[in-house]
């Protein structure tokens, strides 16, 4: 399949730039598979679109503070961008300006912190080591959130500390959101288990490789980036349950898919922890998904991949274009789409 096949026209002024005032205020376009249909609605009217006994899925991963700021000692300004604990205090990063940095800089982040710049990595990356094994704590300190390239602004503001993060973040680690999530209050929660909708969690620590855009002139050439995640043995218990009393499973995001369908296995959901690398494009099978809840995506994406694999190319970019007239707003702080 050509890649040029997920490419569609997009007005700069609806990729979101800000969160909506209330998370479940955002709009949410239902699409029915069976039917054939479109239906605009409100995120907060969720629950009416799920039926009693199914099962959503969500990923409880929490965004790192990734971005710091420092001086090197001939005063020189650098940002390091953490990408992946390689090891206790070592992590790859994006360093800028990369060039200019020799292997062994230290780089002064604030008062009693520093990192040291070390080799080149593949990508343009870089290794960097920490002089404190409390790494977590340090970025809660003095790290920045890490938001997405295509949201403008020199510098996070005071929302994003909440509002770049689902309410049920739980597990530190990503360095972006697992924004399908980013919808979901208290009250929708409510709404779901009064309705007899169960949820589970799992955890999958969304990298920057999910801004990486599908370079290969063919889909099935591209590759994702592995990344981290565990399935708990009480996600798999509960989702074996769900199933086998006929209830659907309802993936909350492209990052819960791919770990639902990496874990399941002759006809039954298995718990295990590792490396999620599966790239999912059409055509493929789902085995483990019934149901998809997530947002619009960029063109060319993997995700927009795996959510035509879903639903099928051409019924996606129709509800793409619609969206578009309609004004959604896109990407990780736009609208979502159910996809039934």
């Amino acid at each position: 399949m050509d890649a040029s096949s997920l490419d569609y026209e997009l007005p700069e002024d609806l990729i979101a730039q800000h969160p909506c005032a209330q998370r479940d205020e955002s709009r949410l376009l239902v699409l029915d598979r069976a039917k054939g249909t479109m239906t605009i609605d409100v995120f907060r009217n969720l629950p009416r679109h799920l039926r009693r006994g199914d099962c959503i899925v969500a990923n409880d991963t929490k965004v790192i503070r990734a971005r710091l700021h420092g001086t090197k000692p001939t005063g020189g300004r650098v940002e390091i961008f953490l990408l992946h604990e390689t090891q206790p205090a070592q992590w790859s990063a994006l360093v800028r300006p990369s060039a200019r940095i020799a292997p062994g800089t230290r780089v002064r982040i604030i008062e009693g912190i520093e990192v040291t710049v070390g080799d080149v990595l593949p990508e343009g990356r870089r290794a960097v080591r920490f002089d404190r094994s409390d790494v977590l704590r340090v970025l809660e300190e003095a790290g920045e959130v890490p938001l997405p390239p295509y949201i403008h602004r020199d510098r996070p503001e005071d929302e994003d500390t909440t509002r770049y993060q689902t309410v049920y973040a739980k597990s530190p680690g990503a360095v972006a959101a697992p924004t399908a999530g980013l919808h979901f209050t208290r009250e929708v929660f409510d709404a779901l288990r009064a309705k007899g909708v169960h949820s589970a969690y799992l955890t999958l620590h969304v990298g920057y490789g999910t801004f990486r855009p599908i370079l290969a002139e063919r889909l099935e050439e591209h590759r994702v980036e592995p990344e981290d995640f565990e399935f708990p043995q009480q996600t798999a218990d509960t989702l074996n349950r769900v199933r086998g009393e006929g209830g659907r499973i309802v993936a909350i995001g492209t990052t819960s898919t791919r770990v639902l369908e990496t874990r399941y296995r002759d006809g039954a959901f298995m718990p295990g922890t590792g490396l999620a690398d599966l790239y999912i494009h059409p055509p493929y099978t789902f085995r483990a998904v019934d149901v998809l809840q997530t947002n619009f995506h960029l063109p060319r994406s993997s995700l927009l991949a795996l959510v035509c694999a879903f639903a099928g190319t051409d019924f996606v970019l129709d509800a793409y274009r619609l969206a578009v007239k309609e004004c959604f707003r896109f990407y990780s702080y736009g609208d979502a789409m159910l996809i039934l």
